[in-house]
């Protein structure tokens, strides 16, 4: 081994055929490959996102229409048959934030809401971030908590 032949690692280097604007003897001098005039031509170029070479660009052709409210909170509705099912197969009294993740229910990052389709049979004390006026009324109507984190 010596300093005669060192080369570098398999896949290091890539260089993609001839180096561009390094004379006319290389072949590829002049406007280096990029042909005359325009701004793909001059250096510093970069393509807009969207930019459609002058045509009104799709996302300013498309109606826009209604309005997005940004300060909306996101909840994921877990039912009350939904709750009777968890309870009835884990065989459990409470029902937190806990156990819905750990059962494939809701993600850590999630907001839970108790909505109020089908019935609930069992006495469960359930804590998640809210409910619907008939689930909390369910939910205690059985003898069951209903409390928000």
């Amino acid at each position: 081994m010596d300093l005669s032949n060192l080369t570098p690692a398999k896949g290091s280097v890539k260089r993609d055929g001839k180096r561009l604007g390094r004379g006319q003897g290389s072949g590829k001098g002049g406007t280096s490959a990029r042909g005359h005039k325009g701004a793909k031509s001059r250096s510093g170029y970069s393509k807009k996102i969207g930019f459609e070479g002058g045509q009104m660009p799709l996302q300013r052709r498309v109606p826009k229409f209604g309005f997005t409210n940004h300060n909306r909170v996101e909840y994921k509705g877990i039912n009350l048959d939904t709750l009777q099912i968890i309870v009835e197969s884990k065989k459990l009294d409470k029902v937190d934030m806990d156990v819905l993740v750990e059962h494939g229910f809701a993600s850590r990052n999630t907001l839970v809401k108790i909505l109020g389709r089908g019935t609930l049979d069992a006495k469960v004390d359930v804590k998640v971030h809210a409910f619907s006026k008939s689930a909390k009324e369910a939910i205690e109507a059985k003898g069951g908590k209903a409390e928000t984190v």
